[in-house]
């Protein structure tokens, strides 16, 4: 759910090599909607490749019920399908798992897990070339795989100091790829309104809390209304409080526009584990310095919440 450059770049990438391979039925399906800034990785794809159970269920539950190999991408979790869920778990097609998150269920027939992966699509590079399929990918995929590397480590921020991780990006550019296009495709291709609220955000709604080097930020549904709330729209603010001398943490709460939930999102620096503060109290998990969650309950509730994950990881946040 909530497919970002990773999962999408994986899945596009993936798309293409199967097909390079003379599989002519191939379909990416989606739980939902993955944010605009985005489009260029699905640009080149046949109308109709793309299903997603959000604007069409019965199509996209189709595709996987008459599916006889299903490849998950970027997921470690049945669960972490959503909509989806239900259709995977009666599905008896064959099951790949080629995925970078912690700790996977043990869902699929192949399970291809590296944790320490700076990205589902180096993982899905490395898997290609290891079966001597390298040649088959070319620019177009070479694309997905740079977009999906770059959004998972912030533009290789963090999560990327394996040197082997430039090596893989010198093989995409000897393809033809123009990384610096890809990254103001993905990074400065947002709307006015985003930048009207993330300006709102960082003025009139951002916490600071000096003494325990953390942050936290809230957006109601409300003044999503205001902004005129796009999907994607509220991605990578939670970042920016980490810009400010000594923080260690930041935490954004947003409130779903349909649902009575609110979206937690964690980004850390150093070695903060985000994603065991992300299981202990926001029923999620991720990444060391990039992990998520979500709670039922209201936004006053879920700030409480976050001020008492903040005071249990106190001393760990003070080191």
């Amino acid at each position: 759910m909530k497919p970002d450059g990773d999962a999408m770049g994986s899945s596009v990438a993936m798309y293409g090599f199967l097909r390079s391979c003379g599989k002519e039925d191939v379909k990416i399906v989606l739980p939902d909607r993955f944010p605009s800034n985005l489009d260029f990785i699905t640009a080149g794809l046949p109308s109709g490749t793309i299903l997603t159970h959000e604007s069409g269920a019965r199509a996209a539950e189709a595709a996987i019920a008459s599916s006889d190999l299903v490849i998950c991408l970027d997921f470690n979790a049945f669960h972490r399908a959503d909509r989806l869920e239900k259709v995977l778990r009666s599905s008896s097609a064959a099951k790949v798992l080629i995925d970078h998150h912690l700790n996977p269920e043990k869902f699929c027939d192949i399970t291809i897990s590296r944790p320490d992966s700076s990205s589902t699509c180096e993982l899905l590079f490395r898997v290609i070339s290891a079966i001597g399929g390298a040649d088959r990918i070319k620019r177009a995929g070479a694309e997905c795989i740079y977009a999906g590397m770059c959004t998972d480590t912030g533009g290789f921020t963090y999560n990327s100091n394996d040197p082997d991780i430039f090596v893989i990006i010198s093989e995409l550019m000897r393809k033809g790829i123009d990384k610096d296009l890809i990254y103001r495709k993905i990074y400065n291709n947002y709307t006015e309104s985003r930048y009207r609220l993330m300006g709102y955000i960082l003025k009139d709604k951002l916490q600071v809390f000096p003494e325990t080097h953390s942050s936290l930020f809230t957006i109601t549904k409300e003044e999503l209304t205001q902004f005129h709330y796009l999907k994607g729209d509220a991605e990578g603010i939670v970042n920016m409080p980490l810009c400010i001398k000594g923080q260690k943490l930041s935490i954004s709460l947003r409130e779903d526009t349909e649902k009575p939930l609110v979206w937690v999102s964690l980004r850390s620096v150093d070695d903060f584990p985000a994603n065991k503060m992300a299981e202990d109290f926001f029923n999620g998990g991720g990444h060391l310095n990039a992990a998520g969650g979500k709670l039922s309950c209201s936004m006053e509730e879920a700030i409480e919440v976050a001020k008492r994950a903040i005071e249990a990881y106190k001393e760990k946040l003070c080191e």
